[in-house]
């Protein structure tokens, strides 16, 4: 598959975050594809660290101005967007007040917010779908990464399966070492019913706190590849990946992770 157009959906991305592996990542990666001939855009949270003087980042009111209904509230979402340097990529980011204003993407494990992450991901994914519909942008490759995008593949798939932003694109989802101590609410899987995703689909869920490997599973039966981003991975989650019998790049290494990548996803 010749990839024209790639999307990148992160929870990281340098230079707006330090220097993390999955910071780096998402600036690479995307750079990379880029500098392959693709036509590349990236998403990320806008984070109430990132400072927005600095970094240029301004507002798309075309994008901004909707409300995202999580549980019977609204939640405003506001969209802004920067340019990234060298590779001038459009990255756009995804703010609401009640779920980033306070929060870095490191912090969102943590005892201070272990309470909503699951609506924090669910705003953010569903933030991204509805942008990328707008933008009527239709990308051969979907790269999810960290475990704030998980729930991404399951609403493309499930509620857009015809949408042309989706219809043909091959979803690849990035495995990382990025545990999460506290597991999320046992509402998920009544959360996703009320935005229509089936009861076969969360079936495993309902109920029951979601630990990370059972939001990896999640991500993985609604995904068309995985890529392993960390040298460091839970054994049961490979495990999901063998089980799945899904498209797989091993761990690539830091110094040709963009070639393999690239080859990767040629294959798809």
């Amino acid at each position: 598959m010749e990839v024209k157009k790639a999307l990148f959906i992160s929870q990281e991305i340098a230079p707006y975050l330090e220097e993390t592996p999955m910071a780096s990542w998402g600036r690479d990666l995307p750079q990379g594809i880029k500098e392959r001939g693709a036509e590349v855009r990236a998403f990320m949270p806008k984070y109430g660290y990132i400072n927005e003087r600095r970094n240029q980042l301004h507002e798309v009111f075309r994008l901004s101005g909707m409300n995202i209904i999580i549980d019977d509230t609204d939640h405003p979402l506001i969209i802004k967007t920067a340019t990234m340097l060298p590779s001038r990529i459009s990255v756009f980011f995804i703010y609401n007040d009640d779920y980033f204003t306070q929060a870095m993407s490191h912090e969102l494990e943590t005892v201070l917010y272990p309470d909503n992450n699951d609506e924090r991901s669910i705003f953010y994914v569903r933030a991204v779908i509805e942008a990328l519909r707008k933008q009527r942008w239709s990308p051969d490759v979907i790269q999810c990464s960290g475990w704030l995008t998980a729930l991404a593949p399951l609403y493309m798939r499930e509620l857009f399966p015809d949408d042309p932003s989706f219809r043909e694109a091959k979803i690849v989802y990035g495995l990382w070492d990025d545990d999460f101590d506290t597991p999320w609410s046992e509402r998920l899987g009544e959360l996703l019913q009320q935005d229509g995703i089936s009861e076969k689909s969360v079936h495993d869920i309902l109920g029951a706190p979601v630990s990370h490997t059972a939001l990896t599973r999640l991500a993985l039966e609604h995904s068309d590849a995985v890529i392993q981003c960390s040298p460091h991975v839970k054994p049961e989650v490979l495990a999901l990946v063998e089980q799945s019998g899904l498209p797989f790049l091993p761990y690539p290494g830091e110094e040709n992770r963009v070639e393999a990548v690239s080859q990767f996803y040629q294959t798809l």
